[in-house]
């Protein structure tokens, strides 16, 4: 009987050779993967090739999964902005009046040297663990699923794609992967949160919150979460998309690092303006308690957007705009360079 190995396929046996493998005589890597026609493509000769076996190797082989990396590498530098800007959105909550004794954070600078003296650096890095692992999965998820989604829908010319193919692939990609890591994410909003911490690490306050609010509970928020998450990667995604493929027909630039760089700048302002709303909501219902003696804020996502409004104005929507602009702007550049370098070296065309 042929031994396997569980994620190439491998067998005593030598597969067939396949289309792949006659372009490729002298693969490089012996791991094979089973293609949707029904034969073995050498792992090397996948990516150089357009065939159905690359989408499945790198829906189904964990050490392929790169599209994390790029995630993992930009929290770990946004992370005191996104700590920064929880506090402002969860500040003079409700409250139609902001007065002085309501004003913890004054400003993103001021918040940052507020943060660093009363809880030191590490007050900066509150909520990293599990917004490494949150990106770790939703980060994975909505960028690997962007592409084959988009050609799901149709999009087989990146230089010429309508661009409702892009935002749709985007916000089914992103309302998927959201979906998923809501858990970790209610985690990251309840550790940065001001005041005493409630949980002393992230496994302890999974355990809590499945133990106090049950299963549910941990997906708490999941309206509002899903909802940001389908306008970030309908917005974030095309908008890079859509962008640097404008500029390259246009023959303002070429394809590189200065392309790059330029179409993420444009999607992190983009991603900013229209998610800031949806995301103060999202912060506010996570972060309320449903403990006996602490009655809910907000009954759903609606009924914080009304409250919200009517106690503190359309620009109770934007609160933390600037550091969520500035936490999602470099998140944005260093996310797509990474991704960008990440294709070439593995000999994927650029997006």
């Amino acid at each position: 009987m042929a031994k396997s190995s569980r994620w190439t396929g491998r067998s005593l046996r030598k597969p067939p050779l396949s289309r792949c493998d006659f372009e490729h005589t002298k693969p490089i890597m012996r791991s094979r993967v089973m293609s949707p026609h029904g034969v073995g493509c050498s792992a090397r000769a996948l990516f150089a090739c357009n065939c159905p076996s690359r989408q499945l190797l790198f829906a189904t082989d964990g050490h392929k999964c790169f599209f994390s990396w790029h995630s993992l590498c930009s929290v770990s530098v946004t992370n005191p902005i996104d700590v920064i800007k929880t506090r402002l959105q969860l500040q003079g909550e409700l409250i139609r009046e902001l007065k002085a004794e309501h004003i913890q954070y004054d400003g993103f600078v001021r918040g940052a040297m507020r943060i660093s003296q009363e809880e030191g650096i590490k007050g900066l890095l509150k909520g990293a663990v599990p917004s490494v692992i949150r990106e770790g999965i939703y980060g994975t998820l909505r960028i690997g699923a962007y592409e084959p989604l988009k050609e799901a829908f149709g999009a087989h010319d990146p230089a010429h794609t309508p661009l409702w193919k892009k935002i749709l692939a985007g916000a089914v990609a992103g309302a998927f992967a959201n979906a998923v890591a809501t858990p970790t994410d209610l985690v990251k909003v309840r550790m940065q949160a001001p005041g005493t911490p409630r949980y002393r690490n992230t496994w302890v306050a999974l355990r809590s919150i499945a133990s106090n609010e049950g299963v549910r509970g941990l997906w708490r928020g999941v309206g509002p979460t899903v909802k940001r998450a389908a306008i970030v990667t309908a917005t974030q995604v095309p908008s890079y998309d859509h962008a640097k493929h404008m500029i390259l027909n246009a023959g303002w630039m070429r394809e590189g690092i200065g392309l790059h760089a330029v179409a993420s700048m444009f999607a992190g302002f983009a991603t900013a303006f229209t998610t800031s709303p949806v995301d103060v909501i999202k912060t506010r219902i996570m972060n309320q308690r449903s403990e006996p003696g602490h009655p809910r804020l907000y009954r759903n996502s609606w009924d914080c957007l009304v409250r919200t409004v009517s106690a503190e104005g359309l620009r109770g929507l934007y609160k933390g705009f600037v550091p969520n602009w500035m936490r999602i702007g470099p998140h944005t550049i260093i996310s797509f360079l990474m991704f960008e370098q990440l294709r070439l070296v593995i000999g994927l065309k650029p997006m």
